[in-house]
């Protein structure tokens, strides 16, 4: 059995790990079991969210142990290797006599990781590192905040061209069409936590909900998280939401991004107003960029971001764009802080 067929079967096992949630603690993972001679697939299984059986588990139960035996496992996650909600993919492995396991990329977990080790002292064959390019971007999410210990963090605004979010008076909805609004709940719906600061919600009185074209609940929602000092209103719509509202009574990004992580979350979609998304660009927080860009003008003071820390051209944060989709008449921008690289100097 060669590269190709091992490369191939690790790229069916990221199709397999997307039909997992993109929300939870767990990380979404596919498994593919190849016959240890022919490379024949015996079996694929993926992650289905939390208390569910792990990737490899649900593979290896469509099989018997006769086939099990010096069968190879593709994973795209390094199996675990610790008891949570179920048991360690690694032992369930070797108690298969799974011959060899292939992964992508390494579990980060403090408590999690650390499997592959333990199979090649059960003597079963370890490679890694296959596809891990792909396989870590698939699980970009997941993979910064375990290593990070911190939700991941996606700064979503919507502005003009000319970089308003609202006109002189105030106004601020819709600058962008439905189908850009849309795309929002979906994104949403993606995320753990959905967190905007309290002058959003004493200015909107937003329901943080994700809802369908129809207006109907979608099946997941986020955590509302009000970040902020400031009290707000006993009767504000978040307290309506169908997930218990989170006020957190700080304005201190690290801390309050780290109790949420405490929490289970782990991708915080930021949503509230100019000061909550210019606060955490200026600390540094922020993992992805989603800026929804509207045909119209607005001119004004009603800036989508404020003071990030930036007083002079040589301190811009600079942006790596990942896509640009248009919904509508509408653009979306997706972004990432570009990593800079230092410069060697010349020798002589």
């Amino acid at each position: 059995m060669g590269t190709t067929e091992i490369e191939q079967a690790m790229r069916h096992a990221m199709s397999l790990a997307a039909h997992g949630p993109a929300y939870g603690v767990n990380p979404r993972v596919g498994c593919v079991i190849l016959d240890g001679e022919s490379g024949e697939t015996l079996a694929e299984g993926w992650h289905r969210g939390a208390g569910t059986p792990h990737a490899e588990v649900d593979a290896l139960s469509k099989l018997s142990p006769e086939q099990t035996g010096g069968a190879t496992a593709v994973v795209t996650l390094e199996p675990c290797n610790h008891f949570g909600r179920t048991g360690p993919c690694s032992e369930a492995l070797i108690a298969a006599g799974i011959g060899r396991v292939v992964y992508a990329v390494s579990d980060p977990g403090q408590r999690s990781g650390g499997g592959a080790e333990r199979l090649r002292q059960a003597g079963v064959i370890v490679e890694s590192g296959v596809l891990a390019d792909e396989v870590t971007e698939a699980m970009r999410t997941w993979l910064t905040s375990t290593r990070l210990r911190r939700p991941f963090v996606t700064v979503k605004w919507a502005a003009t061209l000319d970089g308003r979010a609202a006109a002189a008076d105030g106004t601020s909805q819709w600058i962008t069409g439905a189908a850009a609004r849309q795309r929002v709940h979906e994104q949403r719906e993606q995320a753990d936590a959905i967190l905007v600061g309290t002058g959003t919600v004493l200015a909107d009185d937003p329901s943080l909900t994700a809802r369908g074209d129809a207006g109907e609940l979608m099946p997941h929602q986020p955590i509302p998280v009000v970040v902020g000092e400031t009290t707000i209103p006993a009767d504000a719509r978040v307290f309506s939401h169908p997930q218990p509202a989170i006020v957190t009574g700080s304005r201190d990004l690290e801390s309050v991004l780290s109790g949420l992580f405490d929490l289970g979350v782990r991708h915080a979609f930021v949503e509230g107003g100019p000061t909550l998304a210019s606060a955490f660009v200026a600390a540094g927080l922020v993992d992805q960029y989603l800026i929804y860009l509207a045909p119209t003008l607005l001119g004004g003071d009603g800036l989508a971001l404020g003071d990030i820390g930036v007083t002079t051209i040589g301190e811009a944060k600079r942006l790596t764009i990942d896509a640009i989709e248009r919904l509508g008449d509408d653009l979306l921008v997706v972004g990432r802080p570009t990593i800079s690289t230092p410069t060697r100097g010349k020798g002589n």
